[in-house]
């Protein structure tokens, strides 16, 4: 489609939809999302540039500490020629949303001005609303933002395309980079364009983190060395082990703490660690210091927020942490980071963004409850889900129907979680029709999943007494759901 047509389309939606009419189109999900994330931010439309932008010495302090500095000249030479070429700019911005850089066409670059798109201004969504870095950042992946799919209507004449850059060693986020131009520059290959530059970005991180692991074991080894035939390990400063000795099992990275100098080893067993000027030594007690697993228990089911409950710490679960909790419940022995993303993301996914939320996700539940390679939960797991199945499996379907409280995840679109709901919902559903019970119909029918199923409301209306008084309900349901 024709980029200023595309453009027309958009404000005129743009404008149906935040005026609060009902109209036949619709946003991007990905873009109503945005939206919705950013009104809820308090980010007004009609806002004339980003509340926030430092000062000159804040950007260069940050900037001269910013790990992206270090493959600033190989995204200038993947980028900048391009966009000044082509009527755009490159922007790089910290993990918060900071331009830090921004290199390319002059005459844009004076565009961009008028709106703040400059080195210091904070482009996250929930201060400047939907943009391409903002929304990268939020999101955890390559977006396309044109014209009025931006929230802010004075970016309407923009497009961008962006990609976050995570760190190969945490899988922390890092920042974005990020392509902009005027609207008529659009162009299907952006996307693909700052997607390769972030890839760029963080396989050259991954050769300079290599080298500093070569040179932190070539400067250490003496301390592993000097423990003789006591086992221990060297530690990078995050915690990834580079060194066992002798070789036995430890988990690819550990959890350091800040405040003692016992570690978590993750099979129930604690080491020793001691401070070195670059990493850690780690000593392993000779005998094995044996502790309980920890309790992990799993609330998926229904409407409600869901929950992981870690040995009595109640711990409040987004969708996509959910959905990666639900998958390692469903598949005991495991799963590599390819398999997670297909499963979460289909064929679109990338696994440094799963190898990312599993880190965020094993310092969230704390040490013993997550392994890695493949990663699957090592806690004692129960989960709401999982009962109903076993329910189902022992033929005890009253419990089943007690316990299920609703659909699995409701609100997700992961494809292997689709297809667990659906066939959870459709395994209850068949199994209380070809009961017979009454009083389970009943039951099922107060849930979500079995609220707007006909064919249960017609069976309670001919299976329900003359005289209960439930009939009149169902039928009244059975009169809205039949029209």
């Amino acid at each position: 489609m024709d980029a200023a047509d595309e453009a027309r389309r958009l404000s005129a939606l743009y404008d149906e939809v935040l005026g609060g009419h009902r109209v036949p189109g619709a946003p991007r999900r990905l873009v109503a999302e945005s939206w919705q994330r950013s009104l809820a931010a308090a980010v007004d439309p009609e806002l004339d540039a980003p509340p926030v932008v430092v000062d000159n010495d804040v950007l260069e302090a940050v900037r001269a500490n910013h790990p992206l500095q270090a493959v600033l000249p190989v995204l200038r030479q993947t980028l900048t020629t391009i966009a000044d070429e082509a009527s755009h700019i490159m922007i790089i911005t910290d993990a918060q949303g900071m331009i830090l850089w921004r290199e390319g066409s002059a005459a844009v670059r004076r565009q961009a001005d008028r709106i703040a798109l400059s080195e210091g201004a904070v482009w996250s969504e929930d201060q400047i609303g939907t943009n391409g870095m903002g929304t990268s950042l939020a999101v955890g992946r390559p977006v396309q933002i044109h014209s009025a799919e931006h929230l802010v209507r004075r970016i309407h004449e923009w497009t961008c395309a962006a990609a976050p850059v995570h760190d190969p060693d945490t899988g922390k986020l890092l920042g974005a980079v990020d392509v902009s131009g005027p609207l008529r520059t659009v162009h299907p290959a952006m996307v693909a364009l700052v997607t390769a530059a972030a890839q760029l970005a963080e396989g050259q991180l991954r050769v300079r983190m290599a080298a500093s692991d070569e040179m932190l074991r070539a400067r250490n080894m003496q301390h592993l060395v000097a423990l003789g035939d006591s086992p221990g390990a060297l530690l990078t400063p995050s915690g990834r082990v580079l060194a066992v000795q002798p070789l036995e099992w430890l988990p690819d990275r550990l959890i350091v703490p800040a405040d003692t100098d016992r570690i978590d080893l993750g099979d129930g067993r604690e080491g020793l660690i001691e401070q070195l000027d670059e990493g850690y030594l780690l000593r392993i007690p000779g005998t094995a210091i044996r502790r309980t697993r920890p309790s992990l228990r799993l609330q998926l089911l229904g409407a409600g927020q869901p929950l992981a409950v870690v040995g009595g710490r109640e711990i409040a679960l987004t969708l996509r942490r959910a959905e990666v909790l639900t998958l390692l419940l469903l598949h005991p022995s495991g799963l590599t980071a390819e398999q997670l993303m297909l499963q979460l993301y289909g064929d679109e996914g990338n696994p440094t963004t799963v190898r990312a939320e599993m880190h965020r996700l094993r310092n969230l539940l704390g040490g013993g409850v997550l392994d890695t390679k493949p990663y699957r939960i090592i806690a004692d797991v129960t989960g709401d889900v999982t009962d109903v199945q076993k329910a189902l499996r022992g033929g005890d379907l009253r419990t089943a129907v007690d316990l299920y409280t609703g659909p699995l995840l409701a609100r997700s679109d992961a494809p292997a979680v689709r297809a667990e709901r659906d066939e959870l919902d459709a395994t209850v559903r068949r199994s209380v029709l070809d009961s017979g019970d009454t009083e389970l119909l009943w039951h099922f029918s107060q849930t979500a999943t079995g609220a707007e199923d006909l064919e249960i409301f017609e069976v309670l209306n001919t299976g329900l007494p003359t005289h209960d008084p439930r009939r009149a309900a169902v039928a009244a349901r059975l009169d809205r759901l039949v029209d």
